[in-house]
């Protein structure tokens, strides 16, 4: 399968790519009225982590009027889709997230979110805006699709369970089998980016990557993003007599600066390391020494023996700063969201269907980021390409990143959106197996 995808680089778009390219084309700038209303209806009625009833009731709504085979309540609230095309052939997949951030939008526009203290701040409005504008356009061109494309709709990408316990996501999709009858060949998804930083590029500059513009990391894409939970048990006595404690607050201080030591002087500097810790909450009043703190936190790797060490330096840590001021600690550890790793032959196969739609320039190598992902979990099952789809335009103000309350996608953005994911999906599937 991989000769066939690399032989698939030394042949030039044919007549028909070059026909289909412009029968899509046509097609998409008809539907993108009716895709910028989907857009702003999901954009102003956002749902959180496995919260995801009303978005769920639309994508399986349109689905089913498509003519698609459509089940629902997958992963408690995902949505799959199949669209058989024309002739027998392989499957395909395709990804796309529903929910929402526990942000309050700021940016005032029209479509602005109706739920107080919830927005679609990462772009998963778009996303599934171009997976159904993609279901429409091959349900209507059912000729030009040798085989199947099973749509993945998936609650909870953002968020994990309030307790580190059971599956949730993409991982419990793959778990409740959507991977497979029919397993597909390959799976793409997208994700709106607004700022990047493109490979080769050292320094903090700001680069946006506009609306008309895709993004691509060969190989990693992102990071291994883990959770942590740390409690840090002293004893408590009166502020006035500190000796007679364990001041589990100075020792949870004492932690926190050596673990992130971890970072600066104890791993080679040539592996991708950040251990950031968000949450600290301790002490129950200002005279009292606190019995008890607990923090927070993530880790964020490329390499997964390599994270394995920094955990056992953590419990090293933990426990020799504890052991020695007369305390305790608890760490519990949640691997999450394994490393996007982007098949190379299949980026090699599909990036010139992005060149020949959008040009050279406008097909950008961007360099591996430390956020996390579980399109990782349906990638570890076949080959998977997960690509930046550029939403940025400075004219019209819309240059903030992800998971911030100005974040917005340039509209525009959502043709490219549909017809990168045609023209990949059906070359792949004229690839055959």
């Amino acid at each position: 399968m991989k000769f066939a995808l690399l032989l698939l680089l030394a042949l030039p778009a044919s007549a028909a790519e070059t026909t289909r390219d412009a029968l899509f084309a046509k097609s998409v700038e008809a539907l993108y009225p009716q895709l910028v209303e989907i857009r702003r209806d999901i954009h102003a009625h956002p749902e959180l982590s496995n919260e995801e009833v009303r978005t769920a009731a639309l994508v399986a709504d349109k689905l089913k009027s498509l003519g698609l085979e459509v089940k629902t309540g997958i992963a408690k609230h995902g949505v799959v889709g199949l669209l058989k095309g024309g002739s027998d052939g392989p499957c395909v997949a395709v990804r796309a997230d529903m929910d929402a951030l526990p942000i309050k939008e700021l940016r005032s526009v029209p479509y602005r979110s109706q739920n107080p203290g919830v927005m679609h701040a990462c772009g998963h409005d778009v996303h599934v805006t171009c997976a159904l504008g993609l279901a429409e356009l091959l349900a209507k061109h059912r000729d030009q699709v040798r085989g199947s494309v099973k749509f993945l709709f998936q609650p909870a990408e953002e968020a994990m369970p309030a307790t580190f316990k059971g599956d949730w996501g993409a991982k419990l999709m793959v778990a409740e089998g959507v991977m497979e009858n029919p397993k597909p060949v390959a799976v793409f998804g997208l994700h709106t980016t607004a700022i990047v930083q493109p490979a080769g590029i050292t320094d903090d500059g700001v680069h946006y990557l506009k609306a008309g513009q895709v993004g691509y990391t060969p190989g990693i894409d992102n990071a291994n993003s883990d959770r942590f939970h740390i409690i840090i048990r002293g004893k408590m006595a009166h502020g006035s007599a500190p000796h007679k404690g364990v001041d589990a607050i100075a020792v949870s201080a004492e932690a926190i600066m050596a673990v992130q030591m971890i970072k600066s002087r104890q791993t080679n500097t040539r592996q991708p390391l950040v251990i950031s810790i968000g949450t600290i909450s301790g002490g129950d009043r200002e005279n009292i020494i606190a019995e008890k703190v607990e923090l927070g936190g993530t880790v964020r790797t490329y390499d997964a023996a390599f994270r394995d060490g920094v955990i056992e330096q953590m419990h090293r840590i933990l426990k020799g700063i504890t052991d020695a001021h007369g305390a305790s600690y608890e760490m519990e550890y949640r691997k999450t969201y394994p490393s996007i790793i982007n098949d190379k032959p299949l980026i090699e196969a599909t990036l010139p269907s992005f060149r020949r739609l959008f040009g050279n320039d406008n097909v950008v190598e961007l360099i591996p980021g430390m956020g996390g992902e579980d399109f990782s979990f349906f990638a570890q099952v076949v080959p998977g390409f997960y690509f930046r789809l550029g939403v940025a335009n400075e004219d019209k103000g819309i240059t903030a990143g992800g998971h911030t309350p100005m974040f917005d996608c340039d509209e525009a953005s959502i043709k490219i959106g549909v017809q990168a994911l045609a023209a990949a999906v059906c070359d792949r599937l004229d690839a055959g197996k």
